[in-house]
């Protein structure tokens, strides 16, 4: 498992690397700042961020005595106006690999101090700017009570054929992700992904436009609507849905583990974050593997940390997507770090079209 997670994560930061290599000069932190007590981290929401709050921010704050301040949500373009403005408000950013590279690539980071971290541990070796702390897929859900075994979506190709899986259908805005999904639902192999072949994926995308009743901003909005009935499918992640089968979960939901776009998490310290210092203890703190191991023994992510993965219980195992699925696809970093800003642009377009 964790071979699959380095050669995927591995690609991610190649073009990390580069792009850290060839960022400008960016605003620095004033030394004052740096000896606050607090720090800046931005959050997902949802069951997500309330299982990190508990497991992870509580525990740093009460060991060390800095106070993490949580707030959405993990966004390039927020990042890149701070920047511009000189008034960085983040310190930690917490983004999927695709952003992760881009910011990299545009400057967007921090060189990192990893001297309080066991770097051989990681299963994912980190680079100059940012670090992988775990590993995760999304998939399609349903209510379970609602639609028996067979009567659901369970790969890409099933969620975009309206005719054998009628009902309204709700995805995430954005291309990323999106684009590659409406590919393998149209035949295209998972070796054979990228470069993407945008038309064809726009094509699939016209086809299936009239079903999607909503258009989801956030993961809780894609939890909520399923679990309200406003639509029948969505997509999500495994970690999400698990804490919907918990006690105050609500509406418990199921989640498709037969075909998966896979994905790694990354941390970075924004150039000239205010708070550098307790940023790089933070993300130390995060990659500790009793840290991940308590986070993921509730969560279900994949985490980075080798000793973590050994403490892991079965019952979790049983929500951690197969990192080895052939059915399932490695989203390319790489890729996104070239042709995120106008990709996107043209997803939006679309969407208003």
């Amino acid at each position: 498992m964790k071979n699959v997670v380095s050669t995927v994560s591995r690609r991610f930061f190649l073009t990390a690397g580069a792009g850290a290599l060839a960022a400008p000069l960016g605003i620095r932190a004033s030394a004052a700042a740096a000896k606050s007590n607090s720090l800046t981290f931005t959050g997902y929401g949802g069951s997500y961020q309330e299982q990190l709050t508990r497991l992870a921010i509580n525990p740093f704050t009460e060991e060390t005595g800095i106070k993490v301040n949580v707030v959405p949500a993990p966004d390039l373009a927020r990042v890149k106006a701070q920047l511009l403005t000189g008034n960085v408000e983040w310190d930690v950013f917490d983004g999927n690999s695709a952003q992760m590279a881009s910011g990299s690539k545009l400057g967007f980071w921090e060189k990192l101090d990893l001297s309080g971290v066991d770097v051989g541990d990681l299963a994912v070796s980190p680079t100059s700017d940012a670090v992988v702390w775990g590993a995760y897929g999304s998939g399609f859900i349903w209510d379970p009570k609602k639609f028996s075994d067979g009567k659901h979506p369970a790969t890409c190709a099933e969620f975009f054929d309206v005719k054998k899986f009628p009902g309204r259908r709700s995805l995430r805005t954005g291309a990323f992700g999106n684009l590659e999904a409406a590919l393998l639902a149209d035949g295209v192999l998972p070796k054979d992904m990228y470069p993407l072949d945008l038309n064809r994926a726009f094509r699939a995308l016209d086809r299936l436009k009239p079903s999607i009743a909503v258009w989801a901003t956030t993961n809780p909005q894609s939890i909520s609507l399923v679990q309200t009935g406003e639509v029948d499918f969505a997509s999500s992640f495994a970690n999400r849905v698990k804490a919907t089968t918990e006690p105050g979960g609500g509406v418990p939901l199921a989640f498709s583990f037969e075909q998966n776009l896979l994905d790694s998490e990354g941390l970075a310290v924004l150039k000239g974050a205010p708070n550098k210092e307790n940023a790089m203890k933070f993300i130390a703190y995060l990659l500790r593997p009793e840290v991940q191991a308590r986070m993921d023994n509730e969560m279900g992510s994949v985490p980075v940390s080798k000793k973590a993965q050994s403490m892991l219980g079965p019952e979790i195992r049983k929500w951690q997507v197969d990192l080895n699925n052939p059915k399932s696809l490695y989203l390319d970093a790489g890729y996104w770090a070239d042709h995120r800003e106008a990709v996107e642009q043209r997803f939006k377009e679309w969407i208003l079209s």
